[in-house]
């Protein structure tokens, strides 16, 4: 059996002091996430996290550099993901716009509210890669090379 990781892409966006994270269904309960999900077939990374802000909390986004790349294993489903994460900017909200099916909300919060609820994250990876933003973790989008 060949082991192969779930590859996954996120986006910390921050406004104001605040960052955005939506509130979503899963199997352990509402819990909160940063705009994320897997990667599809035929897209780049940087192009994956875009797409999922959008059908995750409505908002237009730009990436601009990576925050940094993450190994995760959740015992919960014995699934070992590995995250991409992206910072950039926002260029535009449409909040008409219906959220992916188990999203209930975006929501913004401030570092210390993300910290105060660590018991409700969908893992450990949001408040890391809050924290590594935090810490000017920022590096170029061309240290991803998609080969064709």
């Amino acid at each position: 059996m060949i082991w192969k990781p779930n590859a996954t892409v996120a986006a910390v966006l921050e406004q104001d002091g605040k960052f955005l994270l939506v509130e979503e269904e899963t199997a352990q309960g509402l819990r909160f996430n940063q705009p994320a999900g897997h990667w599809e077939p035929n897209e780049t990374l940087a192009a994956g996290a875009a797409r999922e802000v959008l059908e995750e909390s409505a908002y237009d986004f730009e990436p601009e550099y990576l925050i940094g790349v993450y190994r995760w294993h959740s015992n919960t489903s014995n699934v070992t993901y590995l995250r991409f994460a992206f910072g950039g900017r926002i260029l535009a909200h449409h909040p008409e716009r219906k959220l992916d099916e188990g999203i209930l909300r975006a929501v913004w919060m401030t570092p210390d509210e993300i910290r105060a609820t660590q018991d409700r994250h969908r893992s450990p990876l949001i408040l890391r890669c809050v924290e590594d933003y935090l810490a000017g973790k920022r590096y170029p989008l061309d240290l991803i090379t998609h080969y064709e």
